[in-house]
Protein backbone atom coordinates (compact mmCIF):
# COMPACT_ATOMS: atom_id res chain seq x y z
CA UNK A 1 0.00 0.00 0.00
CA UNK A 2 1.12 2.98 -1.01
CA UNK A 3 1.94 6.03 1.65
CA UNK A 4 -0.41 8.05 3.06
CA UNK A 5 -3.19 6.45 1.95
CA UNK A 6 -5.14 3.77 4.48
CA UNK A 7 -7.83 1.00 3.71
CA UNK A 8 -11.02 0.55 5.14
CA UNK A 9 -11.21 -2.43 6.41
CA UNK A 10 -15.10 -3.51 6.82
CA UNK A 11 -18.85 -2.28 6.01
CA UNK A 12 -20.39 -0.81 2.84
CA UNK A 13 -16.61 1.31 2.20
CA UNK A 14 -14.85 -2.25 2.53
CA UNK A 15 -11.31 -2.04 0.47
CA UNK A 16 -11.96 1.19 -0.50
CA UNK A 17 -8.78 3.56 0.21
CA UNK A 18 -8.73 7.19 1.57
CA UNK A 19 -5.86 9.61 1.03
CA UNK A 20 -4.08 11.99 3.73
CA UNK A 21 -1.27 14.72 3.41
CA UNK A 22 1.85 13.79 5.06
CA UNK A 23 2.10 15.06 8.24
CA UNK A 24 5.07 14.38 10.68
CA UNK A 25 2.12 13.42 14.12
CA UNK A 26 -0.44 11.91 11.47
CA UNK A 27 -0.54 7.88 11.61
CA UNK A 28 -3.53 5.88 10.74
CA UNK A 29 -4.67 3.33 13.60
CA UNK A 30 -2.82 0.13 11.91
CA UNK A 31 -5.18 -2.42 10.30
CA UNK A 32 -4.95 -4.87 12.89
CA UNK A 33 -5.64 -2.41 15.51
CA UNK A 34 -8.86 -1.32 13.64
CA UNK A 35 -9.74 -5.15 13.23
CA UNK A 36 -9.47 -5.72 17.49
CA UNK A 37 -11.39 -2.42 17.92
CA UNK A 38 -13.73 -3.14 15.69
CA UNK A 39 -14.54 -6.40 17.52
CA UNK A 40 -14.95 -5.09 20.29
CA UNK A 41 -17.28 -2.07 19.18
CA UNK A 42 -19.04 -5.34 17.37
CA UNK A 43 -19.36 -5.02 13.52
CA UNK A 44 -22.52 -2.91 13.10
CA UNK A 45 -22.79 0.32 14.58
CA UNK A 46 -26.44 1.18 13.21
CA UNK A 47 -27.72 3.88 15.14
CA UNK A 48 -24.97 4.73 17.19
CA UNK A 49 -23.30 8.57 16.89
CA UNK A 50 -19.83 8.51 17.14
CA UNK A 51 -17.47 11.42 17.69
CA UNK A 52 -13.80 11.14 15.51
CA UNK A 53 -11.94 13.56 18.17
CA UNK A 54 -8.45 13.70 16.54
CA UNK A 55 -9.51 12.62 12.83
CA UNK A 56 -6.00 12.94 11.13
CA UNK A 57 -6.45 10.12 8.23
CA UNK A 58 -10.09 9.74 8.86
CA UNK A 59 -9.93 6.05 9.17
CA UNK A 60 -11.53 5.41 12.52
CA UNK A 61 -14.61 7.68 11.79
CA UNK A 62 -14.74 6.30 8.16
CA UNK A 63 -14.71 2.88 9.17
CA UNK A 64 -17.08 3.50 11.79
CA UNK A 65 -19.65 5.29 8.96
CA UNK A 66 -18.85 2.38 7.19
CA UNK A 67 -20.39 0.21 9.52
CA UNK A 68 -23.68 1.91 9.65
CA UNK A 69 -23.36 4.88 11.91
CA UNK A 70 -25.72 7.40 12.09
CA UNK A 71 -24.43 10.48 12.63
CA UNK A 72 -20.04 10.78 12.71
CA UNK A 73 -18.46 13.68 13.38
CA UNK A 74 -15.14 13.98 12.71
CA UNK A 75 -13.06 17.41 14.13
CA UNK A 76 -9.58 17.60 12.50
CA UNK A 77 -7.55 21.35 12.76
CA UNK A 78 -4.96 21.42 10.43
CA UNK A 79 -5.88 22.75 6.51
CA UNK A 80 -4.25 20.39 4.60
CA UNK A 81 -5.86 17.21 6.32
CA UNK A 82 -9.44 18.92 6.50
CA UNK A 83 -9.52 18.91 3.04
CA UNK A 84 -8.26 15.39 2.52
CA UNK A 85 -11.30 14.34 4.73
CA UNK A 86 -13.45 16.76 2.47
CA UNK A 87 -12.13 14.68 -0.02
CA UNK A 88 -12.75 11.18 1.19
CA UNK A 89 -15.81 12.21 2.34
CA UNK A 90 -17.15 12.95 -1.29
CA UNK A 91 -15.62 10.07 -3.04
CA UNK A 92 -17.23 7.92 -0.41
CA UNK A 93 -20.44 9.64 -0.24
CA UNK A 94 -20.47 9.28 3.14
CA UNK A 95 -23.65 11.45 4.03
CA UNK A 96 -23.32 10.54 7.67
CA UNK A 97 -20.15 11.90 8.32
CA UNK A 98 -19.82 15.64 9.45
CA UNK A 99 -16.64 17.76 9.45
CA UNK A 100 -15.46 20.26 11.79
CA UNK A 101 -12.09 22.15 11.74
CA UNK A 102 -11.52 23.06 15.22
CA UNK A 103 -9.23 22.24 17.79
CA UNK A 104 -10.40 19.13 19.58
CA UNK A 105 -10.67 20.67 23.06
CA UNK A 106 -12.45 24.02 21.63
CA UNK A 107 -14.80 21.66 20.20
CA UNK A 108 -15.77 19.72 23.28
CA UNK A 109 -15.88 23.06 25.38
CA UNK A 110 -18.58 24.31 23.16
CA UNK A 111 -20.95 21.84 23.86
CA UNK A 112 -21.42 19.76 20.33
CA UNK A 113 -23.95 16.69 21.31
CA UNK A 114 -23.52 13.51 23.06
CA UNK A 115 -21.94 10.41 21.60
CA UNK A 116 -22.35 6.56 21.70
CA UNK A 117 -18.62 6.05 20.59
CA UNK A 118 -15.74 8.05 20.99
CA UNK A 119 -12.52 8.03 19.26
CA UNK A 120 -9.44 9.84 20.63
CA UNK A 121 -6.15 9.48 18.68
CA UNK A 122 -4.41 12.41 19.46
CA UNK A 123 -0.85 13.03 18.02
CA UNK A 124 1.47 11.18 18.71
CA UNK A 125 3.38 11.18 22.18
CA UNK A 126 1.15 14.10 22.52
CA UNK A 127 -0.35 14.95 26.48
CA UNK A 128 -3.62 15.36 25.07
CA UNK A 129 -5.50 12.50 27.30
CA UNK A 130 -5.63 14.39 30.72
CA UNK A 131 -7.18 17.68 29.24
CA UNK A 132 -9.37 15.85 27.03
CA UNK A 133 -10.65 13.35 29.78
CA UNK A 134 -12.90 16.02 31.92
CA UNK A 135 -14.20 17.84 28.82
CA UNK A 136 -15.39 14.78 27.29
CA UNK A 137 -17.78 13.41 30.14
CA UNK A 138 -20.75 15.63 29.45
CA UNK A 139 -20.52 14.61 26.06
CA UNK A 140 -21.30 11.12 26.55
CA UNK A 141 -24.12 8.88 26.17
CA UNK A 142 -24.86 6.81 29.53
CA UNK A 143 -23.69 3.76 27.81
CA UNK A 144 -20.85 4.82 25.86
CA UNK A 145 -17.62 3.94 24.83
CA UNK A 146 -14.08 5.42 24.42
CA UNK A 147 -11.39 4.27 22.59
CA UNK A 148 -8.15 6.03 23.07
CA UNK A 149 -4.71 5.23 21.25
CA UNK A 150 -1.61 6.56 22.73
CA UNK A 151 2.27 5.60 23.18
CA UNK A 152 1.39 4.86 26.76
CA UNK A 153 -1.61 3.49 28.74
CA UNK A 154 -3.80 6.45 29.12
CA UNK A 155 -5.37 6.41 32.84
CA UNK A 156 -9.22 6.22 33.27
CA UNK A 157 -10.30 9.19 34.66
CA UNK A 158 -12.34 8.62 37.88
CA UNK A 159 -15.53 6.75 37.71
CA UNK A 160 -14.02 4.88 34.15
CA UNK A 161 -12.73 1.84 33.75
CA UNK A 162 -10.34 0.29 30.84
CA UNK A 163 -12.82 -2.49 29.52
CA UNK A 164 -10.47 -3.46 27.09
CA UNK A 165 -6.77 -3.00 25.97
CA UNK A 166 -4.17 -4.22 24.07
CA UNK A 167 -0.89 -3.24 22.54
CA UNK A 168 0.47 -3.53 18.78
CA UNK A 169 4.63 -2.48 18.62
CA UNK A 170 4.33 0.82 20.03
CA UNK A 171 0.94 1.45 19.80
CA UNK A 172 -1.05 1.19 22.86
CA UNK A 173 -4.76 0.98 22.87
CA UNK A 174 -7.77 0.79 25.06
CA UNK A 175 -11.64 1.12 25.22
CA UNK A 176 -12.98 2.71 28.45
CA UNK A 177 -16.74 2.52 30.12
CA UNK A 178 -18.51 3.86 33.25
CA UNK A 179 -17.51 2.30 35.68
CA UNK A 180 -20.65 0.39 37.62
CA UNK A 181 -22.01 3.00 40.64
Amino acid sequence: MRRNRVRIIGGAWRSRLISFPPRKDLRPTPDRVRETLFNWLGQDLTGKACLDLFAGSGALGFEAASRGARRVVMVERDAAVFRALQASRAALGAAAVELRRADALEFLRAGAGVYDVVFVDPPYRSDYWPRVAPLLLPRLAPDALVYCESAGRAKAPPGWETWRSGQAGQVRYQLLKRAPQ
